[in-house]
């Protein structure tokens, strides 16, 4: 589950990391109070509006803006919220912004210049291990970095049953090339850091940039978090946190219905039960010449009102042009899958408007079949894989 930048630094905040102070607002009105009540409690005299959606780029696609007194403040947030807000990570139409944060100016002038250094903690699932991914290079795609200035990338794995040690964050902060308060202050956020990763069961905390400021301080100017979903049911406080605006509708409503699905560019879309004959399906359509458009797996339920509904989720994307489910009958049995596919099409009537190919193998197969061929549809049976895999082609051809 993503969190808005606001959100994960109220997270990073709880656990005493150091974090750009702002308050979130929904219309211009609403950021001209909030500026004013920053610089009542802050001190700062200019502001930076951001505008708040799930994706990075955002300054590059003009959703960050600094706003020098409370007019600009009035126009830029005005102007930002509203808008599509179109980033590298985003599609082509951009995503709607609703509010945005109106933060506290942290680049004021000191006895030091101003540095800023990428840091984000994930798990390493290679080793599977926590890791700490940093850099000196601050404020970049890390992708970029990564591709052009390898060596400038570090990692910090985390042994599980120690947790992070103090030298871990000393030499985090050594690589970075900080030195007396700077270096103490770093430590101190990194420790910090990790905790809140911990102990708010996240899957991926990153922050770019981490900023030393020029007084020395150490504080996250923006925040990437991502939470386990699987965590969700002890972590009800960052549960009620979810914004389903920013998240794909279709996959919005087959989570509700208790569907796991996941939204894809393909052509042809996926009913199957479990999730590794899920991944073994993609790589037959793939095999066929199509497109997967979706992961969908309906459980081990596969009952006419569990297929009717994975049948209208999927036909919710305009680009599927067939259908392949894929079912073992394991715990349930082929026949009564194949009798719900059967009452599903008939109880849909004529909103199925592509081929369906019908793949059952296991408990009660052959009968499946017959059920599938004996019911006057226009649904393609199969029992082998080969089978099924010739059939999607020919669909689509």
């Amino acid at each position: 589950m993503n969190l808005h930048e606001y959100q994960g630094k109220e997270i990073l905040s709880s656990f005493g990391v150091r974090i750009q102070r702002g308050i979130v607002a929904h219309s211009a009105k609403e950021a001209v109070d909030a500026a004013k009540q920053l610089t009542a409690e802050t001190g700062t005299g200019w502001h930076v509006i951001k505008a708040q959606v799930h994706a990075g780029g955002r300054g590059k696609g003009g959703g960050v803006k600094l706003a020098k007194n409370l007019k600009e403040v009035e126009e830029l947030a005005g102007q930002i919220i509203g808008m599509n807000l179109v980033t590298p990570q985003t599609s082509a139409e951009g995503k709607k912004v609703h509010q945005v944060l109106v933060a506290e100016d942290v680049y004021y002038p000191g006895d030091s210049e101003t540095s800023e250094f990428y840091m984000s903690v994930l798990l390493n699932r290679s080793t599977g291990r926590n890791m700490i991914m940093y850099s000196t290079e601050g404020g970049m795609d890390i992708e970029e970095v990564a591709e052009k200035t390898p060596h400038l990338i570090f990692t910090e794995e985390i042994d599980p049953a120690t947790g992070l040690l103090a030298f871990q964050a000393g030499k985090i902060a050594f690589n970075l090339g900080l030195s007396g308060t700077a270096f103490k202050e770093m430590t101190k956020f990194v420790t910090a850091l990790y905790k809140a990763y911990v102990q708010s069961d996240s899957s991926m905390f990153e922050i770019n940039p981490v900023l030393k400021t020029s007084d020395d301080k150490i504080m996250a100017v923006d925040a990437k978090v991502s939470i386990d979903d699987n965590a969700l049911y002890r972590r009800k406080q960052y549960a009620e946190m979810r914004d389903l605006r920013e998240e794909n509708p279709i996959e919005v409503e087959a989570r509700a219905v208790g569907l796991n699905y996941v939204d894809l560019d393909g052509n042809v879309g996926c009913m199957v039960n479990g999730a590794g004959l899920a991944m073994a399906t993609m790589d037959l359509i793939k095999m066929a010449g199509g497109e997967p458009a979706n992961f969908l797996d309906v459980g081990g339920t596969a009952d006419a009102k569990r297929v009717e509904e994975a049948f209208r989720i999927i036909l919710k994307d305009p680009n599927v042009k067939a259908i392949l489910i894929n079912i073992f009958g394991g715990i349930v049995r082929c026949d009564r899958v194949a009798q719900g596919v059967v009452d599903a099409y008939k109880n849909m009537g004529d909103s199925i408007q592509v081929p369906i190919i019908v793949r059952l193998q296991g408990t009660n197969a052959e009968m499946a079949k017959e059920i599938i061929d004996n019911s006057g549809l226009a649904v393609h049976s199969a029992v082998q894989f080969k089978e099924a895999a010739d059939k999607v082609e020919e669909v689509l051809k």
